[in-house]
């Protein structure tokens, strides 16, 4: 485990951070609950100590997240008192918008895209940190840590702006923002050996146990509440599984495991040759749906 590397990653991430927060009028934070957003807040928070968090933290609650991922969210904004935001899209609410009647883009597009652009209007945040990740997918690949969105909130991959030796152009007319991308040169290894040396809390979804799973269209669906049809033919079953991505339950894969602990998960990512986002059912929508979502305001 090369300690000189991940000191080097978590210098940069928060040299990134408190840029922002220098440079920006009105900052936030996107809080996912995933492990991820955990490194994220960690960062933050040594990037400011002893004083708090600058600026507050948002998650955009679709309605379908795990139980395990609200009640974790809540108890880490007791635990460390930042100020948390949480943006439901009331016309989604509304509509009664699910990913079972209605399918995954449309749910994700209503509930998560929308629902970002309306919480990012509502408090008019100029810049926005998330905690996405180069290796994480080819379209992320390409993405600036600074990543310029106009004022409708689109990324357009052709007018991005040249980041040399990690001087960042932040410059912004009204109505414009930037995404942020500190943890941009992280891989999967380093985020989950960063959470054991740091001793970072995550929700237990991350770690194997039993759990309650239908097998849909080759994917394990976790049963999280009432709402989970079970189709004819489908069969709830007990299975050891943990998750190494985490979303709306309906549509996110959980694979079977045995790493109940960080060690054991850092022992399974160096022999695993199969990407995290694979059990993102929202990927699979469309040949670079990833993409058009980012294109359409999505982070």
């Amino acid at each position: 485990m090369n300690l000189t590397h991940l000191k080097k990653l978590e210098a940069e991430s928060i040299h990134i951070i408190r840029e922002v927060a220098a440079e920006f009028d009105n900052p936030v934070m996107l809080y996912s609950v995933g492990k991820d957003s955990a490194v994220l807040l960690h960062l933050a928070r040594k990037a400011f100590a002893p004083g708090k968090i600058p600026f507050p933290l948002l998650h955009v609650d679709t309605n379908w997240k795990f139980k395990e991922m609200i009640a974790f969210r809540d108890r880490m904004a007791q635990k460390y008192g930042f100020e948390l935001l949480v943006h439901k899209n009331p016309e989604g609410m509304a509509m009664g918008i699910s990913p079972f009647k209605h399918g995954s883009a449309k749910h994700t597009d209503i509930m998560k895209t929308q629902g970002l652009k309306q919480a990012l209007d509502q408090y008019g945040f100029d810049a926005a940190f998330g905690g996405a990740r180069r290796d994480e997918e080819k379209s992320r690949a390409k993405e600036r840590v600074y990543s310029f969105r106009d004022n409708n909130h689109r990324w357009d991959p052709k007018s991005q702006r040249p980041e040399l030796w990690n001087i960042y152009n932040g410059k912004v007319n009204k109505g414009e923002s930037i995404r942020v991308f500190p943890l941009s040169n992280w891989t999967e290894l380093d985020i989950w050996q960063y959470i054991y040396l740091e001793n970072i809390e995550i929700v237990p979804l991350y770690l194997s146990q039993e759990r309650p799973v239908v097998e849909r269209d080759g994917t394990l669906i976790m049963v999280d509440d009432d709402r989970m049809p079970i189709e004819e033919g489908e069969q709830v079953q007990m299975k050891k599984v943990r998750f190494r991505t985490l979303g709306c339950y309906p549509l996110t894969g959980a694979v079977e495991s045995e790493a109940a602990t960080l060690p054991e998960i850092i022992q399974e990512m160096l022999l695993t040759k199969t990407s995290e986002r694979q059990g993102r059912v929202i990927d699979h929508d469309s040949a670079g749906s990833m993409e058009k979502k980012k294109m359409e305001g999505y982070f």
